[in-house]
């Protein structure tokens, strides 16, 4: 009988398993370094991408042809040295001594950190999510798109190197060099990741959830910007064309409708135009809606690109333009063009009144876009806060772009590339990820009550605790069996002196 063939090893997997037990190790030994030590891989490793910020930035744009190189580089440097810097004053390494409740909390890392890198932000989702992990004494293996492989490997060489250098074990940065769905799908499923970190589309982020093992992943965005009649109407027009620009629109956090107050839409388009916004006729959007949108969904061939290069591919021309402004009178999702848009095209809807703006929010969040962000421009706090409390999103920005305001670069919520939507949108985090996400507490609670007096755990580190000395009652063992040992040879000694004389 002819035996089956033996199944060939897949070898990018057994490379890819070498790489998690190294990370494994290198995760152990990063949990024995002390703050003082973690901040100096921290600045190694922050000062080395901010000094090729530039360069990465270029790389970026031509291998993924997605982009503005200006903000690539606005991108990567924010989350290099200036994310170190912002986190500088916290620590996320000492116990946390809390006497009135009498709890001690000590924080245990993830372990080995597995982050997804999206093609639209890869060297600045690099460099996040590799300090995040830094921070909080985590190992991480790297795992870009592969329309980004190599710039976002490179980067991720550079801070591996940069690491080592500065005292960080091996292994405590890794890149996957080849990545591909099924080796992905293997490596979220092994048992010595700890943690996934999945930023990019539905999929990727489904098949993270799936993987048995923890994940924070994030779903779509698709965020309404309204403005009233009581906003600074030329401020919101430079800040929503600004925003919709930045990057080409290639944010999740990007405004994807404007929802005007009919009584200022047209003084809302003028000013748009004065900030290089192209005003689209009815012809001009509907060559816009079958450019964008395909029977499968969005064409991504058109991600990221210049608005004069759609407007180019779309059958007309707007020089100069920094985005394109299609005017729709329906706001749901059978309009194809109030969803979401990763580039510079903006929907633009006339609405009589906060209420309507609500009502036109949660129709076309509807199907997409739940528990992510939204944005307004206004000055009257009731619409503010009717607006936040009834549309379906977790970061509603006031008075500022959505793209760099939802993700925390120009409000103080986190800084963050990695958004999360929370229930309604199938997120396990409703925040914007930082470093408290890739760490849990382990917590000291004292019996409360007022009898029981609370330790005084004051100066002491777990990392450098005295060293324990064997308490008598076990040397009292030991010397009993060393004793019992010498009276077994006594024993055998005196039976072969017996012998010999017995002889």
């Amino acid at each position: 009988m002819t035996q089956p063939l033996m199944k060939v090893p897949d070898a990018q997997f057994e490379r890819a398993k070498l790489m998690l037990d190294r990370a494994r190790w290198a995760a152990s030994r990063m949990q024995k370094l002390d703050r003082v030590a973690i901040r100096r891989i921290c600045e190694a490793v922050g000062n080395a991408g901010h000094a090729k910020a530039q360069h990465y930035a270029e790389w970026a744009v031509r291998e993924t042809g997605m982009g503005v190189i200006e903000h690539k580089r606005i991108k990567n440097e924010a989350c290099s040295r200036a994310l170190v810097e912002l986190y500088a004053g916290e620590d996320f390494i000492s116990p946390r001594i809390d006497a009135a409740r009498k709890i001690v909390e000590l924080p245990r890392p993830a372990g080995v950190v597995f982050a997804l890198i999206p093609v639209t932000n890869p060297v600045a989702t690099v460099f996040f999510k590799t300090l995040l992990a830094l921070m909080t004494r985590n190992a991480i293996i790297l795992s870009p798109h592969p329309q980004a492989r190599a710039c976002s490997a490179d980067a991720a060489r550079l801070l591996a190197e940069a690491a080592r250098a500065a005292g960080a074990p091996d292994g405590a940065i890794q890149v996957i060099d080849e990545p591909n769905i099924p080796l992905l799908e293997k490596l979220m499923a092994d048992e010595r990741v700890d943690l996934i970190i999945a930023t990019g589309g539905p999929s990727v982020v489904k098949a993270a959830y799936r993987s048995g093992n923890p994940a924070l992943g994030v779903g779509p965005g698709n965020a309404p910007v309204v403005v009233d009649d009581t906003a600074d109407i030329r401020l919101a027009a430079k800040r929503i064309v600004a925003s919709k620009s930045f990057d080409n629109s290639i944010l999740c956090t990007n405004e994807s409708t404007v929802l005007a107050f009919a009584s200022i839409a047209d003084r809302l388009l003028e000013a748009m135009k004065a900030e290089k916004a192209h005003i689209c006729t009815a012809e001009e959007t509907a060559k816009l809606r079958n450019l964008l949108f395909t029977e499968t969904g969005f064409n991504i061939a058109m991600i990221g690109k210049d608005a004069s290069v759609i407007a180019r591919e779309a059958g007309f021309n707007a020089p100069g333009a920094k985005i394109l402004v299609t005017p729709v009178d329906l706001v749901q999702p059978e309009e194809k063009l109030v969803r979401e848009k990763l580039c510079p095209v903006l929907a633009f809807a006339r609405v009589q009144t906060i209420d309507q703006a609500i009502s036109s929010a949660r129709s076309m969040m509807r199907k997409s876009g739940k528990g992510h962000s939204a944005a307004i421009h206004s000055k009257s706090e009731a619409n503010i806060l009717a607006f936040a409390a009834a549309v379906p999103a977790l970061r509603i920005a006031v008075n500022t772009g959505c793209s760099l305001g939802a993700s925390g670069y120009e409000t103080n919520l986190g800084p963050s590339m990695t958004i999360g939507t929370g229930f309604a949108g199938g997120s396990s985090i409703g925040e914007n990820l930082t470093p408290h996400h890739l760490l849990h507490y382990a917590r000291i609670a004292y019996n409360k009550d007022a009898s029981e007096t609370f330790g005084n755990f004051a100066g002491l580190d777990p990392l450098n605790l005295p060293k324990r000395i064997a308490p008598v009652a076990s040397l009292a063992v030991d010397n009993s069996n060393d004793s019992e040992l010498r009276r077994e040879l006594r024993r055998i000694i005196l039976e072969e002196l017996k012998a010999v004389m017995a002889a």
